[in-house]
């Protein structure tokens, strides 16, 4: 009976069979009775707080780039010569004091361009107040997840807040599928070779990404490790990503060790 109801779970999720909300209510509910393997509801905890938090960061930080660039053309059109990158809201505010509108339409973009410094200004007051909300919600998990080379608060707290529980993932290769670190096999005869898996969790993945980025920037076992695997002959995104899985089993060990860490004090 699993099995068909596994079979009737897929077919739903591609929109075949008429799918409706009730259908889709009565096989779920018909999985959770004869699978047993299924993970129990329990109580939101702090990991959720985390999650909420950083998808609030990754709302604000979306938000702020997209005001930069509109303030970015409009000074483009107000400044000989045009605003210059990377561009902040100090360094917006300083040209700024050098406009001085000659028709009505620079007046009109001059003032668009104050209001969208204004929204500038808020957003990074916003971004600022979320990651220090983050740094205590990071702190009361008493993870030590921030030791790890490359991983700082912003990723740690996502890691938490998208993993919730480790004990789900049975062992490290679970963990390294649900982050799409886990490579697929892409050989052909003796010709040996392994392609990017574009499933799993992507929001991890990416952070698995950037800890890898920072380590074979900033040195130590993690370019150390980056740099044997290009001798072995792999290209630099394949040996990336053999780090990116190997960094996937040092997250699970840390979190397995702190929860184990933490019943143990509880006890």
């Amino acid at each position: 009976v699993p099995s068909t109801l596994s079979a009737r779970a897929r077919l739903l999720a591609t929109g075949g069979d008429r799918k409706t909300d009730a259908k889709d209510a009565l096989h779920v509910a018909q999985a959770a009775l004869f699978r047993h393997d299924l993970r129990p509801v329990v109580p939101e905890d702090q990991t959720t707080i985390l999650r909420l938090l950083t998808e609030r960061r990754d709302d604000l930080v979306h938000e702020r780039t997209r005001v930069l660039n509109r303030l970015h053309a409009v000074l483009r059109d107000l400044l000989p010569g045009g605003a210059p990158t990377g561009l902040s809201a100090d360094k917006a505010a300083a040209l700024m004091k050098g406009v001085r509108p000659v028709t009505a339409t620079d007046n009109c973009r001059r003032d668009i361009a104050r209001d969208l410094l204004a929204d500038l200004r808020r957003l990074d007051r916003q971004v600022k107040d979320n990651e220090a909300e983050m740094r205590e919600a990071v702190a009361a998990t008493r993870t030590t997840l921030t030791t790890l080379p490359g991983l700082g608060t912003v990723l740690a707290a996502k890691v938490l807040g998208h993993i919730g529980d480790v004990a789900r993932f049975p062992t490290e290769h679970h963990f390294a599928s649900y982050t799409g670190s886990a490579p697929l096999d892409a050989s052909s005869g003796n010709n040996v070779r392994h392609r990017l898996n574009t499933g799993g969790n992507r929001a991890l993945n990416s952070v698995l990404h950037t800890i890898a980025v920072c380590q074979i920037r900033d040195g130590g076992r993690g370019q150390d490790y980056y740099l044997r695997k290009i001798s072995e002959g792999k290209t630099p995104s394949e040996a990336r990503r053999a780090l990116k899985r190997r960094l996937s089993n040092v997250v699970y060990r840390i979190m397995k060790r702190d929860q184990r860490n933490h019943l143990a004090q509880a006890a």
